[in-house]
């Protein structure tokens, strides 16, 4: 039976205050019943316009139905079948820009809570479900993948079930890319990930750390060695920096270092070998989800002031809005239709305030958003120790430089068609790679995708 609530079963999660000094999960997640509960909204519409809304196209109203009638795992054997990593996905997949957002229920009242059941599922999966290895014949074909975020992962997966011998090669000392490094332990935790990276290692995909192609040996070595075809998943690691007066002092960090040693190194801990040097004032710049992160973390770490500045507006603001609120609860302040203009520093050169000016919003850029212009007269300063410049990443050129014949736009992305193939044959790419930064499960999409085309194009060179 349909339930016709207007509102999704709300999700259980901890408390503002008691949160913003842990760095555990903030959602806990719905329980069976709830997950039934939330599932009986869906309409099972025939014309699945959530799913054309996926971009790994996950069978939402199939897996939905096996949720309302307690089926959890033939559930999850319907997400598998097109996500790699629906744990992850559950949990920091924008659902309300994507799925959630052509759900009809989203017509007069709330959207079904997509996400929050796929996590149900993938939880319930990974502590209840059958874990028995996944048996592919194998094909005798050989397949590189570098990089090992969601569309490094996202294209091994698929690759490995079509029986291809797939290594990966990542860069870090740890599998998992920006969903390790990236996004902090309380929105997604690292175990989570691991266990994801697990069951692809179960179907024979083999993970390489510590290898750096373009240094510890390039995309042409690799085909030297027999692979047949190399996809570059390697993301959009390298930090802008907006060249402010001062912006080279100590206490200033990119958003991505900042993370890095605040989910892989655990600088949150005491115990920790690379500690986080003490501040009490963090000063973030940028409005993206990253932007959140770094400020929920610095919050966790002690901040006695967390503050966000950000030249645009709220209805501007880039970031989910889930992850909005929760920052608002926790106590971080939002200086919003500001831009920073000096960061100062003492004798010693350490952050110890950032000059900032006022803006209002003029007539369009080429986004079709309304450009942010300085308002006269508007100059302030902010009390920081810490700033950190959460402005977006680029890819980094390591790759592109070291391998002939790949091609890059005026922003350094490499340029490939929509199903992923580069200006280099044998080598598609995919993810924040062609993209710039982007969602984890955009990623997986185009990981998906070149894992379709690499299949065509060996099968192909075969015949």
């Amino acid at each position: 039976m349909i339930n016709m609530a207007q509102t999704k079963v709300k999700m259980p999660i901890q408390d503002a205050e008691t949160r913003s000094h842990n760095f555990d999960e903030v959602t806990l997640g719905y329980s069976a019943d709830m997950a039934m509960e939330e599932a009986a909204r869906c309409l099972n519409c025939a014309n699945r316009p959530c799913v054309s809304g996926c971009p790994v196209q996950v069978n939402i109203p199939d897996f939905i139905a096996c949720v309302a009638q307690g089926d959890f795992e033939q559930a999850y054997a319907i997400i598998h079948a097109s996500s790699s990593l629906p744990a992850v996905c559950g949990r920091v997949c924008p659902q309300e820009n994507q799925c959630e957002r052509e759900c009809v229920r989203g017509r007069k009242g709330e959207p079904v809570a997509i996400g929050r059941l796929e996590r149900f599922v993938a939880d319930w999966h990974r502590e209840h479900g059958n874990h028995s290895d996944e048996c592919v014949p194998q094909n005798n074909h050989k397949v590189a993948v570098v990089g090992s975020g969601p569309a490094g992962l996202a294209c091994a997966g698929d690759l490995a079930r079509l029986g291809y011998h797939v290594s990966v090669f990542e860069a870090l000392h740890v599998a998992g890319g920006v969903l390790m490094y990236g996004i902090p332990e309380f929105r997604l935790p690292k175990t989570i990930v691991a266990q994801e990276i697990e069951a692809l290692k179960q179907m024979g995909v083999q993970i390489s750390c510590n290898t750096v192609i373009g240094r510890t040996e390039s995309v042409d070595e690799l085909f030297a060695e027999g692979y047949e075809a190399v996809f570059i998943g390697s993301g959009a690691g390298l930090p802008n920096f907006m060249d402010l007066p001062g912006e080279n002092a100590k206490g200033v960090y990119s958003a991505n270092e900042f993370l890095t040693r605040c989910n892989l190194m655990k600088a949150y801990r005491s115990d920790t070998d690379t500690p986080m040097q003490e501040a009490h004032h963090a000063v973030i710049v940028g409005g993206g989800n990253v932007a959140m992160d770094a400020a929920r973390c610095a919050k966790r770490l002690g901040m006695d002031s967390v503050t966000i500045v950000y030249r645009r507006s709220m209805e501007e603001l880039p970031a989910r809005k889930e992850e909005v609120e929760h920052a608002m609860e926790e106590g971080i302040v939002f200086r919003l239709l500001c831009n920073p203009t000096r960061i100062l520093s003492d004798e010693q050169g350490w952050v110890n305030g950032i000059e900032c000016v006022e803006m209002e919003l003029g007539e369009p850029d080429e986004s079709g958003r309304r450009r942010p212009v300085v308002k006269a007269g508007s100059e302030f300063k902010l009390n920081a120790d810490c700033v950190i410049m959460a402005i977006g990443t680029s890819p980094n050129p390591l790759i592109h430089t070291t391998t002939e014949g790949l091609q890059t736009n005026r922003k350094g992305c490499l340029i490939c068609d929509e199903a992923g193939r580069t200006t280099r044959e044998g080598v598609f790419a995919g993810g924040d790679a062609v993209s710039g930064a982007a969602t984890v499960i955009l990623a997986m999409g185009a990981g998906k995708q070149a894992a379709k085309a690499m299949d065509a194009y060996i099968k192909q060179k075969s015949e």
